[in-house]
């Protein structure tokens, strides 16, 4: 589970995330909804531990992310956006180096590659050089690291971000499949995605909840049973003086 409670971000004079409070239960999708600069990356990145938070509180799986965060990363598989890669490695040879940076080593090492190289679909380009595939492979083999030490909250920025549309049903196909039995939380500004995916959404402005509910809820509070016309309601159009 994940629990966020009146999280604030600050740089300098710039609050970029605004007393955000939101919780995610085993079991549940919840698409982090919002514009560019909203603040979704911002929250991701406090979510994991990368960025302290200037004040809040974040816990994973009840275990405190400020006083114990070693424990509180170990629950976590995490996706950046632009995540990166080292391209002199095969696909294989990159995710058996993550696995022993997760702490994974012999068989459950092994077991674990073969897993994720088979649950993300890349057994036709494991031996591959990562700078020779597709972005869509590179993609997945990124998906794959976050999934190596089989983690029950998994944090995914923007997963589908530069995929074809064959690549993005596959990527939203697997969300679904792996949130039947983990805790999900994954940002975009993509709409389509939460009818995709999610079996809740949030959406965020200018660094604060304006909205939270399933698709189905949020498209009812629209008006016009559309989850697009809900997001220009409670969004700042960027055109906006």
């Amino acid at each position: 589970m994940i629990e966020v409670n009146n999280l604030c971000k600050s740089f300098g004079s710039k609050v970029a995330v605004d007393d955000l409070s939101f919780k995610v239960k085993k079991g549940e999708v919840l698409g982090f909804l919002g514009p560019n600069g909203a603040g979704k990356s911002t929250t991701m990145r406090m979510v994991t531990g990368y960025f302290p938070p200037t004040s809040g509180e974040v816990s994973i799986c009840d275990i405190n992310m400020r006083t114990h965060p070693e424990q509180a990363k170990a629950k976590i598989g995490y996706l950046p956006e632009s995540a990166p890669l080292y391209d002199d490695m095969s696909v294989k040879g990159f995710l058996k180096f993550t696995a022993g940076i997760r702490g994974l080593a012999g068989s459950d090492q092994k077991d674990a590659v073969e897993r994720a190289i088979e649950t993300c679909f890349l057994q036709k380009v494991a031996y591959q050089s990562i700078d020779t595939l597709s972005k869509g492979y590179r993609h997945r083999t990124c998906l794959a690291q976050s999934l190596l030490h089989d983690p029950e909250v998994l944090i995914l920025d923007e997963p589908t971000d530069g995929l074809d549309p064959n690549q993005k049903y596959e990527v939203r196909e697997l969300i679904k499949r792996l949130g039947e039995s983990k805790t999900i939380l994954f940002s975009t500004h993509i709409l389509e995605e939460v009818e995709a995916s999610c079996t809740r959404a949030v959406i965020v402005d200018q660094g604060r909840i304006v909205a939270d509910g399933t698709p189905e809820e949020l498209r009812n509070q629209s008006g016009k049973d559309s989850l697009q016309e809900l997001f220009r309601q409670v969004t700042t159009l960027d055109t906006a003086a």
